[in-house]
């Protein structure tokens, strides 16, 4: 209860703006291949929706700032993901769900609800292979592919691209996320290690004793430790004044 009653404080002040920037990254992300067609089109690149110079690459945000980003590899099964998005909405947090296309492919549902929900999508290739391993032309069919499955189901490709099977984007790879019309390549400067299900309480662990204000945190959508996890992570970033907010959010000017 304290949780929540702390956390629904810090969304009240901010929600709007979380809310604004989601609805700004609609308007800024790179233009997809028209509705009905498979093959990747070169978009037309956009400038940043911050109205900011941000750098390409992007591990954290402002560090004078009480807010930190949740961000989570979107893939999963169903319950899953609708167990975890119950669990953050309810302490009046929003996270980022960075999307395989495959899994915006086979569940749709489960993609609307993270937009339902307040939270933003974007991008983490098509079928989460080694993107690092790929030449231009596969690595780009891999970004422009997911970010038309984006574009049709929730109308824009969203705001953020973040490689699939690495932490940081290739020389090769940012040229191919900046051909498919992403401004930014969105990393983090804390990995939850979740995916190697250690444990809720090791999850835990790992994302509190790291975190800081500004990080932005690496977790996984498909895990039921990271589920089982969240309590103690929100009661934490709450207990240190830290607001979950979505990227866009923690990186708005």
């Amino acid at each position: 209860m304290e949780r929540r009653t702390a956390l629904r404080a810090f969304a009240a002040a901010g929600l709007g703006s979380a809310l604004a920037a989601c609805r700004a990254a609609g308007d800024g992300g790179p233009r997809a291949a028209r509705p009905g067609s498979d093959a990747p089109r070169t978009p037309v690149p956009s400038p940043s929706s911050s109205g900011t110079a941000l750098p390409f690459r992007l591990d954290s945000g402002p560090s004078d700032r009480p807010q930190v980003a949740l961000t989570f590899h979107g893939q999963g099964d169903a319950g899953t993901t609708a167990d975890l998005l119950r669990e953050v909405e309810a302490a009046g947090a929003r996270v980022t769900v960075l999307a395989v296309g495959t899994w915006l492919q086979e569940q749709p549902e489960s993609a609307r609800r993270v937009l339902d929900g307040g939270h933003e999508l974007g991008n983490h290739t098509m079928h989460h292979g080694d993107i690092s391993g790929m030449g231009p032309e596969a690595a780009y069919a891999e970004i422009a592919q997911c970010a038309q499955r984006l574009v049709r189901l929730a109308g824009s490709p969203g705001r953020w691209f973040r490689p699939s099977q690495a932490k940081d984007c290739t020389s090769l790879v940012a040229e191919q996320a900046r051909r498919a019309g992403y401004d930014h390549c969105l990393g983090y400067d804390l990995d939850s290690l979740d995916h190697t299900d250690p444990g809720p309480e090791a999850v835990a662990r790992t994302v509190l004793d790291g975190v800081r204000p500004g990080s932005v945190v690496s977790l996984h959508l498909g895990h039921r430790g990271t589920v089982a996890a969240m309590p103690q992570i929100l009661d934490g970033l709450a207990a240190r004044a830290l607001r979950p907010v979505t990227a866009s959010e923690l990186l708005a000017p």
